[in-house]
């Protein structure tokens, strides 16, 4: 099977890109399950319910996230009422919503997919590893197929878990950063793994955003608002085909669509 992982999903940009292209792309990587990231589809910082309503109208099968998945309060209630809409997994007890879930693909298979935080230059939370094991030790035989989004700012902590999870998922695949690398692999025992696979948005500023606020507040080294940007879109990410009854990563690459100028 195909596993399609679209990257941060950035602004409106973002959001009208992916709906542009979505099932173009779905169609020319015969995409057999999609996931996409969603942290900072509102205005570059997380989720509203009229965004939530846009996005959940795509043909994608789970929605991952990050840190920024709490930037708008009205995200909680969705969390609490969307199971295939994640939130990292080793944020403490008593957050809303979960970490992982399980779909079944177009042709049936089960997906696992696990969404995770880093640590270093982050939230001192639950660490991603000891995490991983025990969501791992719950999904058990209910799925094979099983995918990570690694949401982190260190390339050195993301490649670490990939390696820590070798054999024992099928990929493992960077986000955060919004900076596509060039890594992608497979790891000896059969994981796919990428540091970061890249953002959907206006690539046409500094990590989906406007250059003004960033440029301040690296000169400045005071607080400034950031505004999304709205030129450049390009859609980023990766597919990983997948043997479906054992789960290893058979192959990896990326994908770029580009936006209207």
């Amino acid at each position: 099977m195909r596993v399609l992982f679209i990257g941060d999903v950035v602004g409106k940009a973002g959001r009208s890109l992916l709906a542009e292209a979505l099932r173009r792309l779905q169609a020319e990587v015969e995409a057999d399950f999609t996931i996409a990231n969603v942290e900072n589809a509102a205005g570059g910082f997380g989720l509203t319910e009229p965004v939530w309503a846009e996005l959940k109208r795509l043909p994608i099968d789970v929605f991952t996230s990050g840190n920024h998945i709490w930037d708008k309060r009205e995200t909680a209630a969705i969390l609490d009422g969307e199971p295939r809409l994640l939130r990292p997994a080793n944020y403490p007890a008593g957050n809303p919503g979960r970490g992982f879930c399980v779909q079944e693909s177009r042709g049936g298979v089960p997906v696992a997919v696990v969404n995770l935080q880093g640590l270093t230059f982050m939230t001192p939370i639950e660490s991603p590893f000891a995490v991983a094991d025990r969501v791992l030790a719950e999904v058990g035989n209910a799925a094979r197929v099983i995918v990570v989004d690694m949401h982190a700012e260190a390339t050195s902590e993301k490649q670490a878990l990939a390696w820590y999870l070798d054999g024992r998922v099928s990929a493992v695949l960077g986000t955060h950063t919004h900076v596509p690398t060039a890594d992608e692999r497979i790891l000896p025992s059969g994981t796919a793994a990428i540091t970061d696979v890249g953002m959907t948005g206006p690539y046409e500023g500094i990590i989906g955003f406007k250059p003004r606020g960033v440029l301040e507040r690296f000169l400045y080294a005071t607080p400034r608002s950031f505004e999304a940007a709205s030129r450049g879109a390009a859609l980023c990410g990766v597919v990983v085909e997948v043997e479906d009854a054992t789960g290893r990563a058979l192959g990896i690459r990326r994908v770029r669509v580009e936006g209207a100028a």
